[in-house]
């Protein structure tokens, strides 16, 4: 039990590295889904594009969607994005910088999807062999055919088992055409992607820098809060469960004192401990209003009790050049 601990402990802290190995995993996984994938075209006119559209799309917004479903940083953004505004302001900012950041590790998997499924070119084949330019690579003498017939003959081009059209067009030709281009496509989305990476990761800090910093710092603020506040409640109500159960017992025994019934009591030392965790709030109606009012109204982030009474206090609104004070790189998040 221990190491499983250690272990969730050692993934808490360094959760951005562990979302970057679950990315990668995704990505891995994705590639091996398209390996084991039985690819069945159905070779019919108005069907292969379809078919061969959502073979090339569909997994990857499945893969893109449970990138997001695995990132716990979503039920985050959407508790910051929807809570009251209470004493603590809302930096869109800050939202922006959440939301980019999942969606960039939940894309790696998809943008897999599609850069092995273009490499691979089965699916592109399948999609556009009704495209294949007959007069340029096929028997010119063949060309009078009707556009619904030679439609259907094409069709089939995907499927070696029931095409019978190697007098119009040659199998291999068409589909080593086909898979030309979507190789060509597929390293052209490659490129794409990895130019579109180079310039969000290093080119995006260098024009807005101070604002980088700043929603990235009070991101990870955010995130921190919301785990040290989970601590600090499940402390708690830790404290709070023992100081009942041992009230529980203390009245039980005084009960049963006449039956000579003997119990260990607790010494006053460790109970006087387990009531200081309780930081004064000991019934449960205080506790549930004490909950409601962290939901509805957050205390501003700052330490500085003027400031405090005085009103909002959000470090995104900080203009001036000086130095940052004291009060405005703080935490405040006890219960």
């Amino acid at each position: 039990m221990d190491k499983f601990r250690m272990i969730f402990q050692f993934l808490q802290s360094n959760q951005e590295s562990f979302m970057n190995g679950i990315c990668g995993i995704m990505a891995l996984a994705s590639a091996q889904m398209y390996v084991a994938f039985d690819f069945n075209c159905p070779c019919l006119p108005g069907y292969n594009l379809a078919y061969g559209m959502g073979i090339l799309f569909v997994p990857p917004l499945v893969l893109f969607l449970l990138g997001f479903v695995m990132n716990n940083n979503v039920s985050m953004l959407a508790e910051e994005w929807k809570r009251p505004t209470g004493k603590r302001q809302k930096d869109p900012a800050v939202l922006r910088y959440m939301f980019c950041s999942m969606a960039q590790r939940a894309m790696i998997a998809p943008a897999v999807w599609i850069s092995v499924t273009l490499l691979h070119g089965e699916c592109f084949i399948c999609a556009f062999s009704t495209s294949v330019p007959v007069d340029k690579l096929g028997n010119q003498s063949y060309t009078q055919l009707p556009e619904k017939e030679l439609r259907r003959i094409l069709a089939r081009i995907p499927c070696t088992d029931i095409y019978k059209g190697q007098e119009l067009i040659a199998k291999e030709v068409a589909t080593r055409y086909l898979r030309c281009i979507s190789q060509a496509m597929g390293w052209t989305f490659v490129l794409l992607m990895t130019l579109l990476a180079f310039l969000v990761r290093s080119l995006r800090p260098c024009f807005t820098q101070a604002a980088f910093l700043k929603s990235k710092y009070w991101s990870h603020y955010i995130d921190i809060e919301r785990k040290l506040f989970d601590e600090t409640c499940t402390e708690h109500a830790k404290s709070f469960a023992k100081v009942c159960i041992q009230q529980f017992f203390e009245g039980t025994n005084k009960d049963l004192s006449m039956g000579h019934a003997t119990f260990v009591e607790k010494t006053p030392s460790e109970t006087g401990e387990e009531k200081e965790k309780l930081l004064g709030i000991m019934d449960q109606g205080t506790m549930n209003k004490i909950l409601k009012n962290w939901h509805k109204c957050k205390p501003p982030l700052c330490l500085s009790q003027e400031v405090i009474q005085n009103g909002n206090c959000w470090a995104g609104e900080i203009t001036h050049p000086q130095p940052p004070k004291r009060e405005y790189a703080t935490y405040y998040s006890k219960v």
